[in-house]
């Protein structure tokens, strides 16, 4: 067992606030701990920021303790409160499905057998029986009111108005940690420092219920380099699931990860060890222009998400995209999704195809006809990764990807796609 795995942890920058370290160090290391994470089904899919909860309980468990998985079916029923106005209260239905999704998510990036193999949990088996008599005699009657007004999202809700319901939320996620606690002698929970508040809630519940004192660890917010969250980038969240984000948008994302930040990344989404991600940011300090620190990251986090299979595919549609490899290796699905993740269009073609420069103004690549000639005559147009020696002829047919697609690039960086619609 390793006993030293909040000293991991925080090296890897994944300790932001904890109760009592040493006395948490102290039962790490006396034997293995159960511990707890916990997921609100409030979309059909996790998303990035889950994702750093996913690797600390990988790591815990790495090291020889066990996991308890929560998807929470019964608070996600609810919706913990925002800073600003309430939540929509999704249907029963949705819910439970949203549940089943992200429980088979979860499954994937902790081990489920072993010793020590984690258990997914949902927080409905004990909150749907519970009569609301014996949760106010159980539960409510442990949390003063004037404590409960004193917390950062209830206080900035109080001027417009906050529903019993989310107010109530807090007593809902506490009680979980209870219940764990009795069920499966569960010693500590783990959360984003967003959710602190929350944690120690149930720390204090478990205190006032049971006399037994428990632990609790958030991780800090994952930012940018100008200290703005993330979670949501211009084409949207990164999800977890590969109908909503496909892997080369996954793939792509870990690849565009700013030089100053790509260190950090790599210690809370990677496994590889200290040392060698040191390594990887000197070489990114030295020799930018290659990425290697931005290609492992990509890499490794997709391999993690979706399988070593399609991060290797990610990674091989992105060189063939930009010149460093065959377009014609791509499947269909993979072409797509990858065209889909830059400008693009859809060209109704009869008997001719149109010209590269129609697909260079189409895709937005040039900005006008002339523009779009001028980038030709210059060499620095390409049509499948072949360079255009020809602006307004047709181009031959031939070229068509799986009979649809033409791959446009203007230099070295710049991509575009056209998928042409024969008519009718």
């Amino acid at each position: 067992m390793n006993t030293e795995v909040l000293d991991e942890l925080d090296g890897r920058g994944l300790i932001a606030h904890a109760t009592d370290r040493d006395a948490l160090q102290a039962e790490l290391a006396a034997g293995p701990l159960t511990y707890y994470v916990g997921f609100d089904p409030t979309a059909p899919s996790l998303h990035m920021g889950s994702l750093v909860q996913l690797m600390t309980a990988r790591r815990l468990q790495q090291a020889g303790h066990r996991p308890l998985v929560l998807v929470g079916g019964a608070t996600g029923l609810i919706g913990d409160p925002k800073a600003a106005g309430e939540r929509s209260l999704n249907s029963k239905d949705v819910v439970a499905g949203w549940v089943e999704r992200i429980s088979t998510q979860v499954s994937r990036l902790v081990d489920l057998d072993g010793v020590n193999g984690a258990t997914v949990v949902d927080n409905l088996d004990w909150t749907e029986p519970l009569s609301a008599i014996d949760f106010l005699r159980d539960v409510g009657k442990h949390f003063p009111v004037n404590r409960m007004l004193g917390r950062d999202v209830v206080r900035s809700r109080l001027d417009d108005g906050i529903s019993y319901t989310e107010f109530s939320y807090v007593l809902l996620q506490s009680m979980d940690y209870l219940e764990l606690f009795r069920r499966h002698g569960c010693r500590l929970q783990t959360g984003g420092s967003d959710q602190w508040g929350n944690i120690t809630a149930g720390v204090e519940l478990i205190r006032r219920a049971t006399g037994e004192r428990v632990h609790a660890l958030a991780t800090p917010l994952v930012t940018k380099a100008d200290g703005t969250k993330y979670g949501k980038t211009e084409s949207g969240t990164v999800w977890l699931d590969s109908a909503l984000t496909s892997p080369y948008a996954f793939h792509q994302f870990w690849l565009q990860a700013e030089d100053s930040m790509v260190g950090s990344y790599l210690r809370i989404f990677s496994e590889r060890s200290l040392a060698e991600i040191a390594e990887l940011e000197d070489a990114a300090v030295q020799r930018p222009a290659f990425r290697l620190a931005q290609r492992a990251l990509a890499d490794d986090a997709t391999t993690l998400v979706h399988g070593s299979a399609e991060a290797r595919t990610a990674a091989d549609a992105g060189s063939a995209l930009f010149g460093r490899g065959e377009l014609s290796v791509l499947t269909p699905t993979v072409l797509a999704a990858a065209l889909a993740e830059a400008p693009h269009a859809r060209i109704e073609a009869g008997q001719a195809l149109p010209s590269a420069v129609e697909v260079l103004v189409a895709t937005g690549l040039a900005s006008s006809r002339g523009q779009a000639r001028r980038t030709v005559d210059d060499g620095g147009a390409y049509i499948n990764n072949e360079r255009v020696l020809v602006a307004d002829e047709p181009l031959p047919a031939g070229q068509l990807l799986h009979g649809r697609w033409l791959v446009v690039r203007k230099g070295k960086r710049s991509v575009g796609g056209v998928e042409i619609v024969r008519g009718t």
